[in-house]
């Protein structure tokens, strides 16, 4: 006879391992106990050898599916004749480290529960088990038990605390567990308040059928929904959120509804229908119904499938509601009741809501699939606080993110702790939101930073936050934590050359990068090659008024004669376009960038396709939807062997300009454009190997983001025989900046 102390890390609370082990334990007719810790699970067990051999295969191999095991570690121990195998009380402690679970979709059994009208939770909108349901959005603090969740204030009932004790129950120790006799419940009210009588989601139903808009709080926070086939319901929408252009997302009553409307490959299903269920981005079919405004001008749909029990309710399996994130534009996602009612007071004509608290917000998550894998643009619900595995333990770090898309990162040992996304830190609501999460992320992970990382932009809020902090800190280059970012996410430390494209980030000679070369590792780079320097004439107007770059560059190519030139752009240039070029010109409110978001910007303008956007990212996004279809012949560009290098793409605009005057499509030009772009950097990372030797390529940045762009880079990087390395845990954006930072300050701290 034998005992183990084993010790278990990862993912092992609030996911069923406990009742796991407890009933492993049983079968393999073995004593001893199990708890959580601060740390993870902690197991006592002893019997025979061979018994307890196959217990700790088991214990690897057979975990629940929400489980993440780390680390395992097992000690030997003189048996001390226990007869029996029990679950104890979890333990609290200083120096609490487990880790904390995802909110995940609600799991079948679950979901046949909810519609079986012989079952005690029939319709029951809070329906959950150890195998699904929130998580991260309802937990005060570790180690999780219900005492430190929102459900804390709700008693459970005989039934469901007879469930809660009863290890070979599913939902044994579910800490949200409850039903319509103990649990939470939804009402549903107008804007005075006034309570809506009857059945809330039959209600709502009928509600939206009638064009109105409801906002439904759900996991993470609120969405606002509609139909969206109701053409005046979705106008009504735009309007009142404030939201011009930029697509909304929908979601489908059912994978049949999605497979009417839009493509689906394998992959995308898979990823459509796990337990995380993201937005997808997905292509429309011949059979796509939907009002127009719902994702204007574009061919591409944000979809995702019912992930919390709410939504089965309310949505039949044709239905296709529009579910947008319930705020204004700019502004975070609204979570606290109170301040529901005050933000969307203006948008909603009625509410949902429910009265279990929601602790922290998580917006939706959104994805896409490349190459057969998915491929993130927003990493937050289903995806945090899940760390990411770096590739060897470092100090702990506070990793402050960049100004747009913003996310922190906290770093503990060889973890890494991304936030939810919070958003564009341009007002007071976002970066209340990003400061408050982030004390709330240092308490849940357990990290006192030794070192604050922060990006060199000096007016960013997230540098102005990091530089007010008592820490000592690091200044990372932005496009260098891009670089970063990839390689912490494929475990690597090795020198790379790194693209990094995307619209602005400040750079270490004082101008606004974007079009970068670089020859990187974790720890330092060096700037082998950049695009060739473009001044933003009126500097962040040029930003968000696109024709400000394409008048400079036809005044560059061509002088005053460009107003004369023999294509729609030129007919469209305001009276003052002499006067902003020409202080261009002098150097006057004219910041230099190198990035090729603008790049992209400037082509859009110059084809007739945007000349101000209404969201970032607009005319290059609207760039790429026109390119669909269109031949693809790479237009001229040059490059200038200096040191570093520059790649031009003036001859490129020239080309453009020219061919557009001579009658050629703005579909084949989009396609060219494209094309050159793509084969300048294929041309110049052969180059920077050839002298260097380096093999192996990462890519990031917010213009990666542009499928087009990336799948045409990675296969003539592939086909001169070199390695690339995508993202593929964090998004390519400033979504992801946070763990480039992290690691690089980490590595500089050693």
């Amino acid at each position: 006879m034998e005992r183990c102390n084993v010790k278990v890390t990862g993912i092992v609370q609030g996911v069923g391992f406990r009742p796991f082990v407890y009933n492993l334990a049983r079968r393999h007719g073995l004593a001893g106990w199990v708890l959580n810790d601060t740390v993870g699970v902690e197991i006592e067990v002893e019997g025979d050898s061979a018994s307890l051999d196959a217990f700790l295969t088991a214990l690897r191999t057979e975990a629940p599916p929400l489980a993440r095991l780390a680390t395992v570690t097992v000690e030997r121990r003189p048996a001390t004749g226990a007869r029996e195998f029990v679950i104890r009380h979890s333990e609290g402690a200083p120096g609490r480290t487990a880790l904390v679970s995802p909110d995940v979709a609600t799991c079948a059994d679950c979901q046949r529960e909810m519609l079986d009208p012989a079952d005690r939770r029939y319709r029951y909108a809070f329906i959950n088990c150890t195998n699904c349901g929130p998580r991260y959005t309802i937990i005060k603090d570790v180690p999780y038990d219900r005492a430190t969740t929102t459900m804390a204030s709700f008693v459970m009932c005989p039934a469901c605390q007879a469930e809660y004790d009863d290890p070979a129950n599913r939902r044994f120790h579910a800490q949200p567990n409850a039903c319509p006799v103990c649990g939470p419940v939804y009402r549903l009210v107008d804007r005075a308040g006034r309570e809506v009588a009857g059945d809330v989601f039959d209600a709502v139903r009928a509600l939206v059928a009638d064009g109105h808009i409801v906002a439904v709080k759900g996991i993470g926070g609120y969405h606002l929904a509609c139909d969206a086939k109701n053409v005046a319901a979705v106008k009504a929408l735009r309007e009142r959120k404030i939201r011009e252009d930029k697509p909304f997302a929908v979601m489908c009553g059912s994978l049949a509804a999605v497979r009417r409307r839009c493509q689906l490959s394998p992959a995308e299903e898979e990823l459509l229908t796990g337990i995380v269920r993201p937005i997808v981005l997905l292509a429309k079919s011949e059979g796509y119904d939907l009002a127009d405004s719902v994702a204007p001008g574009n061919p591409y749909l944000g979809v995702m499938l019912p992930y919390a029990p709410v939504h089965w309710l309310l949505l039949g399996e044709d239905d296709v509601w529009v579910m947008t994130s319930g705020n204004t534009s700019d502004e975070p996602i609204a979570y606290d009741d109170a301040d529901a009612r005050e933000r969307l007071a203006g948008i909603a004509d009625y509410f949902l809501v429910h009265n279990r608290p929601i602790y922290r917000r998580a917006d939706d998550s959104v994805a896409r699939v490349v190459r057969g894998q998915p491929y993130l643009l927003r990493r937050s619900r289903g995806y945090v606080p899940s760390p990411l595995a770096l590739a060897r333990p470092q100090a702990p770090v506070l990793a402050c993110g960049g100004e747009l898309k913003n996310t922190f990162c906290l770093t503990r040992d060889n973890l890494a702790f991304m936030s939810a996304h919070i958003g564009d830190l341009e007002n007071m609501a976002t970066f209340t939101a990003y400061t408050d999460a982030i004390a709330h992320y240092q308490r849940l992970c357990n990290v006192q930073p030794a070192v604050v990382a922060y990006d060199l932009h000096p007016e960013y809020l997230s540098t102005k936050y990091a530089l007010s902090r008592p820490e000592p800190k690091i200044g990372i280059q932005h496009h260098h934590a891009h670089i970063a970012a990839v390689l912490a996410e494929h475990g690597r430390d090795d020198k790379v050359i790194g693209v990094a494209f995307d619209g602005t980030g400040y750079g270490t000679d004082g101008h606004l990068w974007g079009g970068e070369f670089l020859l990187a590792d974790c720890r330092d780079f060096v700037r082998a090659a950049h695009c060739r320097y473009l001044p933003l004439p009126g500097g962040a107007k040029a930003i968000k008024e696109p024709w400000r770059l394409a008048a400079w560059v036809l005044y560059k190519l061509y002088g005053r004669a460009a107003a004369g030139l023999d294509i729609p752009f030129a007919r469209t240039l305001p009276p003052e376009w002499e006067l902003v070029v020409q202080a261009a010109d002098k150097g006057l409110n004219a910041p230099l960038s190198s990035g090729v978001g603008r790049l992209f910007d400037a082509a859009a303008a110059l084809l007739g396709i945007r000349n101000r956007i209404n969201y970032e990212g607009q005319a290059a996004v609207e760039l790429e939807l026109a390119a669909v279809g269109g031949a693809a012949a790479p237009l001229p560009y040059d490059i200038k062997e200096e040191t570093p290098a520059v790649l031009d793409f003036y001859p490129a605009f020239a080309a453009l300009t020219e061919r557009l005057a001579r009658g050629a499509s703005v579909a084949d030009l989009a396609a060219a454009f494209h094309a050159t772009v793509a084969a300048a950097t294929a041309d110049m990372v052969g180059r920077i190997s050839r002298a260097t030797g380096i093999r192996t390529v990462a890519l990031s940045g917010g213009v990666f983001q542009n499928i087009t762009l990336l799948e045409q880079i990675v296969g003539m990087l592939q086909q001169q025989g070199l390695t690339v390395l995508l993202h593929r845990q964090a998004p390519p954006n400033d979504g992801g900046l946070a763990l480039g930072q992290a690691v690089i300050a980490g590595e500089r701290s050693r």
